[in-house]
């Protein structure tokens, strides 16, 4: 059966401020039991020579190199604003008399 006992999940669940049951003890420690064997048979296809992974596909940074380019000009930026006041965008008031 299991290697799992009762008092070794209430003393982990006291470690980690989890207030179980007694109940709950036992079914946590029925399903931790359950679920040994499956470990143990994992580790026993696990080789030294493959290094452990966090996920199971490759991932690496995606994103563009930050490089400097052509810059949008103000007049072209303010060209589609359906209103500005010189060099600015305008836009109305969000803020009542709160501000």
């Amino acid at each position: 059966m299991s290697d799992i006992t009762a008092a070794e999940v209430a003393h982990i669940a006291n470690l980690a401020r989890i207030d179980l049951t007694d109940d709950e003890v036992a079914v946590m420690a029925e399903q931790l039991g359950s679920i040994q064997p499956l470990i143990e048979k994992v580790s026993e296809v696990a080789t030294p020579d493959i290094p452990p992974a966090s996920h199971p596909h490759i991932m690496s940074n995606v994103l563009r190199p930050d490089e400097p380019g052509d810059v949008l000009d103000r007049a072209d930026a303010l060209a589609g604003a359906p209103d500005q006041d010189g060099e600015q965008f305008r836009v109305p008031a969000i803020l009542g008399d709160e501000q």
